[in-house]
């Protein structure tokens, strides 16, 4: 497997027509919305890659090696001896459609020799649990499947996505690793801090939460963040919520506010928040999450390496909220990061409205929220 990184001007021009050593396959790549929307991006990068796989979305920010960046487009290109690749794609009507939109992604990339799934979604019309669900329906819980929701900075307005085309809304897009040549990575972890008492979930529907303990979910979000309350939802990004189902309290899931509707006093979240589950509230320490994010690492290098693969390319999917929180020392996180994989392994990624990987507990593909999420990818010797 042999990578290069593309580089692109201010205003998201590619700068090189084409990598000098290799012949990409695939290009990932990930920007703010206002530079994707026009399409320049991707219409520079299918001129000078016409045969390659384009992937991308929009973000909350791009990270790129040890930084994270608002005003760029981040790429990386690579290039397989031995693996095949496959590209799908679905839109998206509204998320009672997430788990069809899943099954169809899953139709659309099932194949005997499938070996992992990276999956890039609309980030604001979509349930990632009932997503996650029809694909798995479809591939099986043994194919690694992991990726992120897009993202719009911290706006909520409009996220986009591209599968050889243009970034549009309302999409799914994922692509299939095909052979045994390939090799997949995967870590998860968050570095949150809970504060407040458990609570039971005492109404919900799907991903969206009316009461905790028989109060208004959102009169108990307004109490403990005080004047915070007024910037919600895009302030619940700073304090999410920690559930776990009663009868496993070890298999915890962390979930962020996308939506709040004050008239009915709900919140809706980037995933299920089952009824009867129990709820605390959490918020944000820079050093537990510097080493979360170093767990996250952990697990995938050595998920990699179990394959005898010591090299390749690390994407990093980690929540807006993280960004938001940490400002300008999100470079910790990505340093503890650079310092588990080292140089063998590309970083590129992007910062997301949620984030999908196998749980660390479980090992079953599951949506997360505020956390770090690593897929690394290489090819056996």
């Amino acid at each position: 497997m042999r990578v290069e990184r593309l580089s692109f001007d201010a205003r998201g021009g590619l700068l090189a027509k084409a990598p000098t050593s290799i012949d990409p396959q695939f290009i990932i790549y990930f920007g703010p919305r206002e530079m994707l929307a026009t399409g320049e991006t991707f219409s520079q990068l299918r001129t000078a890659f016409p045969e390659a796989i384009l992937l991308g979305c929009t973000t909350g920010g791009q990270i790129h090696d040890h930084d994270g960046v608002d005003d760029n487009v981040a790429a990386l290109a690579m290039h397989f001896e031995k693996t095949k690749l496959h590209i799908a794609s679905e839109a998206i009507r509204s998320m009672a459609d997430s788990r069809s939109c899943g099954r169809s992604i899953g139709k659309q990339l099932l194949a005997a020799d499938l070996s992992a799934v990276f999956v890039l979604s609309d980030g604001l019309n979509v349930n990632g649990n009932e997503l996650i669900a029809g694909i798995t329906e479809l591939t099986g819980d043994s194919i690694p499947l992991t990726g992120g929701l897009a993202g719009d900075g911290a706006e909520f307005k409009e996220t986009l996505v591209g599968a050889d085309c243009i970034p549009k809304t309302r999409t799914v897009a994922a692509i299939g690793f095909y052979g045994d040549a390939v090799r997949i990575g995967h870590g998860c972890a968050g570095g949150w801090d809970v504060f407040g008492p458990w609570r039971r979930i005492t109404r919900s529907i799907g991903n969206i939460l009316y009461e905790l303990d028989g109060e208004p979910a959102l009169n108990l979000y307004e109490r403990y963040l005080g004047d915070e309350a007024k910037g919600l939802p895009g302030t619940g990004l700073l304090f999410p919520l920690q559930i776990h189902d009663p009868n496993h309290p070890d298999h915890l899931i962390v979930r962020t506010i996308l939506a709040v509707d004050p008239h009915d006093r709900s919140l809706t979240f980037a995933g299920d928040v089952p009824q009867g589950w129990a709820a605390q509230l959490m918020r944000g320490n820079f050093n537990h999450l510097s080493a979360g994010a170093a767990e996250a690492a952990r697990q995938a290098a050595v998920s990699v390496r179990d394959g005898h693969a010591e090299s390749g390319v690390a994407l990093l999917v980690s929540c807006i909220g993280r960004r938001l929180l940490m400002g300008q020392r999100i470079s910790d996180e990505l340093e503890s990061v650079a310092a588990v994989l080292g140089d063998q392994f590309s970083r590129i990624g992007f910062y997301s409205y949620g984030e999908i990987s196998p749980h660390a507990v479980s090992g079953f593909c599951e949506l997360h929220n505020q956390t770090m999420t690593i897929t690394t990818i290489s090819e056996a010797a």
